[in-house]
């Protein structure tokens, strides 16, 4: 979904033109990034909550040259879906298997075959 697709939904709930939805959904934007920018962290029952995280200096490679660069330390915006959210997308209680924990139902005396 992209914005223009958000937007033409705001703008089929009601008698809105569409400048009036595109005007909706910039505000809603405008106001997670400037919370985000400001430090401040954005919950939204049902939904999830939008919050940054600090990322630590670190060396990092030049995948291409492979020579060392130095990345900075910085914050980066994050999102955790809340537990509606993660429930309606897996709507069946199936959670994503690990391959740990695959393995540990492999029996050792059987392997399974390749």
């Amino acid at each position: 979904m992209t914005k223009a697709d958000l937007v033409d939904k705001v703008t089929e709930l009601g008698d809105l033109t569409r400048r009036d939805g595109e005007i909706i959904v910039d505000t809603l934007f405008e106001a997670v990034i400037g919370a985000l920018k400001s430090g401040d962290k954005i919950e939204i029952r049902g939904f999830g909550s939008f919050r940054t995280r600090q990322r630590n200096a670190r060396t990092g490679r030049n995948p291409k040259t492979g020579a060392k660069v130095d990345v900075p330390a910085k914050r980066v915006p994050f999102f955790k879906p809340s537990k509606e959210l993660r429930d309606s997308v897996n709507p069946d209680g199936q959670k994503k298997s690990t391959p740990r924990a695959e393995a540990r139902s492999v029996d050792p005396h059987h392997p399974p075959a390749m």
